[in-house]
């Protein structure tokens, strides 16, 4: 019985591990077949609406079947908000990113993208939705966190360096070499065009879940019809921009092919499953916990990129990404502890005024100690659970 149970809470512990690492593997697969794709001659613009088109057909039905009841009433601000967001996220943050994919790397846009803790930081703070007490651990290591995620983007954006062996590509590269040709490098002025798209798309999506935050409080107990109306709403903004950026017809052909297969990917296995589990996660661990899987996904696109594209991997996108990392677990460690601190303050509150006996110290659950000093309550907890500052 014990055996049972201890594999039965095993088996509940691992599964939030389990599916954020599961979704990495999943975001990492978008990234090589939308390279293959765009590499193959399809229209960003096209894979942007063909994209949003799968993801508003897998979401708004679950969203008509489990929230159609009390629906919020869409305002002018509400639509307003909604509007925007389409814009932010469906438009220019993914038009922006396949774009600067197309003239990088799978390995260095997931690199870069992994400013986006550090750029809605600072993007919160600029509208004073984040608060900045320098004295205190937990904000310095916010601030320097961010400061060493740019650092890290610049030295990828500026520097290359030479071309880095992987051991896995020598036998791809003694059989390129054998048929004459290998694989096709990307100019520096490319690269350097891609690294400022894929960062412009990430301070894109850092602004949306800036605006999501403030939508999210009309539509707290709808959000699958939230994510339904911003899909719906891209995916009409990005017809829009398709048909003003490209004006050939033939662009929105798509056929049984790897075109189809990384529009129906991406709509489904990224824009739509995420949206659940990342849900479910995040209720149960944090939203810390899951944004602190996200280098993995760099891990993998660097592997299988290498791999299955012959990608090449350069020294300066290597030292770079590890700097970003660094600076990626420093915010995140800053906003672990600060959202520790919030969860204290929310418990101390819930402490009932009955607890108060005589102005004299009262122990209450064990370890929680309510003292009455001039009609204002002090609680101190164990200093072994306390975040220290």
């Amino acid at each position: 019985m014990k055996e049972e149970s201890y594999c039965s809470s095993f088996v509940k512990n691992s599964k939030p591990y389990m599916a954020m690492m599961l979704l990495q593997f999943g975001y990492a697969g978008m990234n090589i077949i939308t390279k293959i794709s765009l590499n193959g001659g399809m229209s960003h613009y096209v894979l942007v609406v063909y994209r949003h088109v799968f993801a508003t057909a897998v979401m708004a039905p679950f969203a008509f079947l489990f929230e159609r009841k009390n629906q919020p009433k869409i305002t002018l601000l509400v639509f307003a908000q909604i509007f925007v967001l389409g814009l932010l996220g469906p438009v220019i943050d993914q038009n922006f990113y396949y774009a600067g994919l197309k003239l990088t790397s799978p390995t260095f846009s997931c690199a870069i993208s992994n400013m986006l803790p550090a750029l809605t930081f600072v993007m919160a703070f600029v509208f004073r939705m984040e608060k900045v007490d320098i004295r205190k651990v937990k904000y310095q290591a916010k601030v320097l966190g961010t400061i060493i995620t740019v650092g890290g983007a610049m030295l990828m954006t500026l520097y290359k360096g030479p071309v880095v062996e992987m051991a896995w590509n020598k036998y791809r590269k003694s059989r390129a070499a054998a048929r004459g040709g290998s694989p096709a490098a990307t100019s520096n002025g490319d690269w350097f065009l891609g690294s400022i798209l894929v960062i412009i798309a990430t301070f894109a999506w850092a602004a949306f879940f800036i605006l999501q935050k403030f939508a999210l409080k009309t539509y707290s107990e709808h959000q699958l019809s939230l994510t339904s109306m911003v899909c719906c709403m891209g995916t009409l903004q990005a017809i829009v921009v398709t048909f003003v950026m490209e004006r050939k017809t033939s662009v929105w052909h798509i056929g049984w092919d790897m075109n189809l297969l990384a529009a129906a990917y991406a709509g489904v296995v990224t824009s739509s499953l995420p949206y659940y589990v990342q849900g479910v996660v995040m209720k149960i661990k944090g939203p810390v916990f899951a944004t602190a899987f996200s280098p993995l996904m760099m891990i993998i696109v660097a592997i299988m990129g290498s791999s299955i594209l012959a990608e090449r991997i350069y020294l300066g996108g290597i030292i770079g990404a590890v700097i970003i990392v660094i600076g990626l677990y420093s915010v995140l460690w800053g906003k672990y502890r600060e959202e520790k601190e919030d969860e204290m303050k929310r418990k101390l509150e819930q402490v009932p005024a009955e607890a108060i006996k005589d102005n004299t110290n009262t122990q209450i659950n064990g370890n929680i100690q309510v003292i009455m000093i001039d009609n204002n309550i002090e609680a101190n907890r164990n200093y072994s659970d306390m975040p220290k500052n």
